[in-house]
């Protein structure tokens, strides 16, 4: 990645046939694509879809939303209509492609950054970073969103989310710090009990060689991350990127310059944070009172 330049990854405005699934275009023509392939292969075996539907185990409905293009097909479905159509592992083979289309098109992005990361740092200042987030949690915050998700865009959107997560999984181990602001560990999204189990999961996830987790205290007087939250990322090739999002952009940030005054910003609020240490005494503190 170079060059001076910043990149903004919008929503799809479009009156593209992704409409219904709220993907860009890329994703919708992988989709389209796979139930294209659905369609050929059960017209080649002789079927109606009444037939394939019933075969599978899904509704005449389901297997004509699939084959527009209008339904993203589960991993399931795949299986069951390869083995019914004969299809030789052929549509089994597209599992893969539907599962990393399915995610919009930021997440992606976002997912190949964090693959290449060697080294992240991220503040967090209105909710709990999303690569810190249980389920639960993440689920409780789409559904706060407004206009309102349909729910079976907010499961679609928690799935990207937990997938992401994945990075704390990679060798060699990325170094992962990250900065909570203090009224983030207190605010019980989605009620006490989803707070106290997100708390456990930042304790458990602290607890990794390879993750650093700070607390920024409200009581602080010095705070260099007023401008709002953001992260830093060393790539494996040398590069260094940032990103923010506010409200509905999705923002990458190349430009060395503003590069430059992210790292600089990052790393005094983790200067005037809580030390790991204490942070996590200080998560263990909150756990028990709430």
């Amino acid at each position: 990645m170079s060059g001076e330049e910043s990149r903004s990854y919008g929503t799809n405005g479009g009156d593209d046939p992704d409409r219904d699934l709220g993907l860009d275009a890329d994703s919708a023509a992988v989709i389209t694509a796979v139930g294209r392939q659905v369609k050929l292969w059960r017209e080649a075996a002789g079927l109606r879809a009444t037939e394939l539907g019933a075969a599978i185990g899904y509704g005449e409905n389901q297997v004509y939303k699939v084959e527009a293009g209008k339904r993203i097909p589960k991993p399931e479905f795949l299986d069951r209509a390869d083995e019914v159509l004969g299809a030789g592992g052929k549509l089994s083979a597209m599992k893969k492609d539907v599962a990393e289309a399915r995610y919009p098109k930021k997440v992606r992005d976002l997912a190949k950054l964090e693959a290449n990361a060697v080294e992240m740092g991220a503040y967090a200042g209105n909710v709990v970073h999303g690569l810190l987030q249980t389920e639960e949690y993440a689920r409780a915050l789409y559904g706060e969103r407004r206009p309102a998700f349909a729910e079976e865009e907010v499961e679609r959107l928690v799935a990207a989310r937990m997938a992401r997560q994945s990075v704390f999984e990679r060798q060699p181990a990325p170094l992962l710090t990250f900065v909570q602001e203090e009224a983030t560990l207190r605010r019980p999204t989605g009620g006490r009990a989803v707070l106290q189990r997100q708390l456990q999961h930042l304790l458990d996830v602290g607890a990794l060689r390879h993750v650093e987790i700070q607390v920024m205290p409200t009581e602080a007087e010095e705070h260099a991350g007023l401008a709002g939250s953001h992260r830093v990322l060393k790539l494996n090739d040398g590069t260094t990127v940032g990103h923010n999002e506010v409200q509905l952009t999705s923002r990458l940030i190349t430009d060395p310059k503003e590069v430059q005054i992210l790292e600089m910003r990052y790393g005094m609020i983790r200067a005037q944070a809580l030390t790991p240490r204490l942070s996590r005494a200080f998560i263990e503190k909150l756990l028990g009172e709430t």
